[in-house]
């Protein structure tokens, strides 16, 4: 299996304080994209797999979108940290 270094945006102090915040989860989804995505090249057929990436993304997307209603300056640092397209 391939191994790919995941984005590790949020410092170890925050991660274990800030949980439940939405920009962990969305960092967190986005680990979990990367993962899914690298084991979908090796398995094509995975369609079990392929479905719940799908669920993973409108997640992310759901999440984002509500962030940008509520903090639009924190949306933009994470977008910018993470890669994303708008």
């Amino acid at each position: 299996m391939v191994k790919n270094s995941f984005i590790s945006v949020i410092s170890q102090e925050e991660k274990e304080e800030n949980r439940g915040s939405v920009e962990f989860q969305i960092v967190r989804f986005t680990n979990k994209i990367g993962r899914l995505t690298s084991h979908l090249e090796l398995h094509r057929k995975d369609y079990l797999s392929e479905r719940g990436l799908r669920k993973i993304i409108a997640k992310r997307q759901r999440l984002l979108s509500y962030l940008a209603k509520k903090n639009r300056v924190r949306y933009k640092e994470l977008i910018s940290q993470l890669d994303i397209k708008e």
